[in-house]
């Protein structure tokens, strides 16, 4: 019995071992900040993280997925009527349809390390239903890890304001991409 009882450990903890972590994000302490620009300056904000993991064999990143709450995205550089119009335009169907898609999500297909603790993800960025590859950079630190990526809207349809789809928009364009910056916790 004590042999059994032995082995079962030992499998155990070797399964442990070599098999892959799973580590579910902390929301509430995780953040996503956005930046949009236009030709006349930009726009920045915050957007919650539904849920989210990133899975790790050996200490080292491997996967990880991810689902963001639309319907939480804001601004962080308006304030009062201006604030409120700007979140109601950008929740509109002219850019991220909030009432309809609720969420979005980023699934990773492949990761690289680039680097000490530094990776290179590509993953499939579904905004709106509609998925596309997106790349993305990804900086591990004990229970903390940094992510930065440009997103091209239009490829998600979203084209309001954009100068590759509507001619003559001069000071009033916006450009087709837009940054995340994310600081997870798990």
């Amino acid at each position: 019995m004590k042999k059994v009882l032995t082995a079962i450990i030992t499998f155990a903890l070797f399964t442990t071992t070599v098999l892959a972590q799973n580590k579910t994000i902390n929301t509430a302490e995780s953040k996503v900040v956005w930046k949009g620009y236009k030709v006349t300056g930009a726009h920045q904000g915050t957007i919650a993280l539904q849920s989210g993991d990133l899975i790790f064999k050996d200490n080292v990143l491997t996967g990880g997925a991810f689902v963001i709450d639309m319907t939480t995205i804001n601004t962080t550089d308006l304030e009062g009527e201006y604030k409120g119009k700007f979140e109601g335009h950008i929740k509109s169907d002219d850019f991220f349809g909030v009432e309809k898609f609720t969420t979005s999500k980023l699934v990773f297909t492949k990761v690289e390390a680039s680097g000490k603790n530094s990776y290179t993800v590509t993953g499939d960025l579904t905004i709106k239903d509609k998925t596309n590859p997106v790349t993305v950079n990804v900086s591990v630190y004990g229970s903390k890890a940094t992510a930065t990526l440009k997103v091209d809207r239009t490829k998600y349809d979203i084209k309001y304001g954009s100068a590759s789809f509507f001619e003559g928009l001069k000071d009033k364009a916006i450009y087709d991409e837009f940054d995340l910056v994310v600081d997870l916790q798990f």
